[in-house]
């Protein structure tokens, strides 16, 4: 028998803790079903000894166990990869023959868009089949099961089975076995823990979306609730265009990327896509040339997008033009801190609106653009204070204003500027290199790393502080930046191929210094995972106007 104490369990009287014990060789499956009545929520993870866990695994000693939903983090992941899994299983039994493959490309909202190749038309009755397909297996709740092979029959396995992507990424495998995971004979490898079968797999939508299929899921906030699809055109064909160039330079997975290092490919891959950008930006500088009117370019864009560079080789770039460009963050106008609205915790809120001074920069605005002289404000983030420091500004017919904040695609920011007046442009780093067809880079993934790495050089803070500030950072973009990505005039996509290979030697020491007390541990843990399908690569050779210079130093601009 083991012990078991059960801790953090919601009872319909309080929060508290259970001791109970169980035979050996239970599942923790089987230990959940007697509490799940007290969880809105679905269980779908067990963390036992503060390590999580499966819940077809079993109790091989005495531990401490708390429970984890479809609520948090990790739950919510193993949902999103178990019902990935279910998908290409139903997929492999409708269309076994006439597909080459299926691959999970990006996320649009909380849907996932699949790409399928081969001899077969993506299409309203062959998507139905699909989705039927997949209620016929979660109805049957067939268990997904976990195998351990090395990583020699792990490789033959993908051969056979015509998953040549994963064949290549564990050519690069460190440790010595792969878990492969089975639905009813379809064996398939998934990055993360995954559910004990596809009966938990309860809320999903199918539906057809341009040559593939979106499967819509529930979000972590509201497992129980999936969101009407909206299509997100321009986002959609931003992502597509990265990911066709991707294949064009056979580069769309990490074993593609570990490939091209092995063969001394890599600095032509880095030029490449650096010259890509580089023409992207001149694409966008010749469109706000040619455009009558505009004095404020407006650019905006989540966290660790890649803004302040994006911005300088604008600005370049606009230069060729004729153009004089000025740049002003919007956060120099942001309220004295005495004056910032605090969230439902008390914290300060520096991602809302309300948290600067609208009204004040209007009236500015609106007096460059008649032509008069202004005095602009710059924000000290050490006393918290609005300062002015005689940075005087009156526009000439050659001058504009590249405007960079969280809030400048808002209209309510720029609410009395002319729209004629103003040029939109969404950034971010939209990552469409996949770890193999089935396991996506999520884009926050990229850019948390990119913080970790920029916010420990230029602001000494550590992996966890930047882990811990993560689930804030995200909700101010959901509510502030993502509702007005499809009014741009222009999407740039900051993300680079080649880079988490170069990140890896900045973030890996970082992340090392979290440690099992604390409780981004598992983040880093997973995010230590991560990184080790990469093989490093030396940032010497990055041009010195890389965005990813930003963030791993040595940039030309003041960054």
């Amino acid at each position: 028998m083991a012990k078991i104490k059960i801790t953090g369990l919601i009872a319909p009287q309080e929060m508290g803790c259970v001791t109970k014990e169980v035979p050996i060789g239970t599942t923790y499956e089987e230990v959940v079903e007697e509490f799940q009545q007290f969880y809105e929520h679905q269980i779908v993870l067990v963390k036992a000894n503060g390590v999580v866990q499966e819940l077809f695994k079993t109790v091989s000693k005495d531990c401490e166990l708390t429970f984890i939903t479809l609520k948090d983090n990790h739950g919510h992941k193993s949902y999103v990869r178990s019902a990935t899994m279910l998908l290409m299983k139903a997929v492999n039994d409708v269309v076994p023959e006439g597909i080459q493959k299926v691959k999970v490309e990006f996320a649009i909202g909380k849907g996932y868009y699949c790409s399928v190749r081969g001899d077969v038309k993506v299409d309203y009755e062959l998507t139905q089949k699909v989705a039927e397909r997949m209620h016929e297996l979660v109805k049957q709740n067939i268990p997904i099961k976990k195998h351990k092979f090395s990583v020699d029959e792990a490789r033959a396995l993908f051969v056979k089975n015509g998953m040549f992507d994963k064949d290549k990424l564990f050519k690069y495998r460190r440790s010595s076995t792969v878990n492969v995971y089975e639905i009813d004979g379809y064996m398939d490898y998934y990055y993360g823990y995954m559910l004990p079968s596809t009966g938990y797999i309860k809320k999903f939508f199918l539906q057809q979306y341009e040559d593939g299929f979106m499967l819509n899921l529930p979000e972590r906030q509201d497992p129980n609730r999936i969101e009407i699809f909206e299509p997100r055109k321009k986002l959609f064909d931003t992502l597509m265009q990265a990911t066709d160039w991707c294949e064009r330079m056979d580069t769309d997975t990490v074993g593609d990327l570990n490939n091209q290092i092995c063969k001394g490919n890599i600095n032509d891959l880095i030029l490449v896509q650096e010259a890509l950008q580089e023409r992207r930006i001149g694409e966008i500088a010749k469109e706000i040339a040619e455009r009558d009117g505009v004095k404020f370019v407006m650019i905006a864009g989540p966290s660790s997008s890649g803004k302040t560079t994006f911005s300088h080789r604008l600005s370049v770039q606009l230069r060729t033009y004729g153009l004089k460009p000025h740049p002003i963050a919007l956060d120099d106008y942001f309220k004295n801190r005495a004056d910032t609205p605090r969230d439902e915790n008390g914290d300060y809120n520096f991602e809302c609106l309300e948290a600067l001074d609208v009204e004040q920069f209007n009236q500015d605005m609106t007096k460059l653009l008649a032509g008069e002289r202004v005095e602009l404000p710059t924000f000290n983030f050490k006393t918290g204070c609005r300062e002015y420091k005689g940075h005087y500004m009156q526009l000439q017919e050659d001058d504009v204003l590249v405007l960079e904040g969280i809030h400048a695609l808002n209209d309510k920011m720029s609410y009395t500027l002319p729209n004629e007046s103003k040029f939109k442009i969404y950034i971010s780093a939209l990552t469409t290199l996949n770890i193999d067809e089935h396991n996506r880079i999520p884009t926050t993934d990229g850019r948390l790393l990119r913080r970790m790495v920029r916010d420990a050089r230029t602001r000494g803070a550590s992996a966890k502080r930047t882990i811990e500030m993560w689930p804030s950072v995200r909700r101010g973009e959901e509510e502030n930046i993502f509702p007005f990505q499809e009014g741009a005039d222009a999407f740039f996509n900051s993300a680079l191929i080649y880079e988490l290979a170069v990140i890896k030697q900045f973030a890996e020491p970082l992340l090392y210094e979290i440690t099992p007390e604390d409780k981004e541990y598992e983040e880093a843990r997973r995010l230590l995972k991560f990184l080790e399908y990469f093989l490093g690569v030396s940032s010497e050779n990055l041009p010195n106007n890389s965005i990813v210079r930003e963030f791993v130093g040595g940039s030309c601009f003041p960054v």
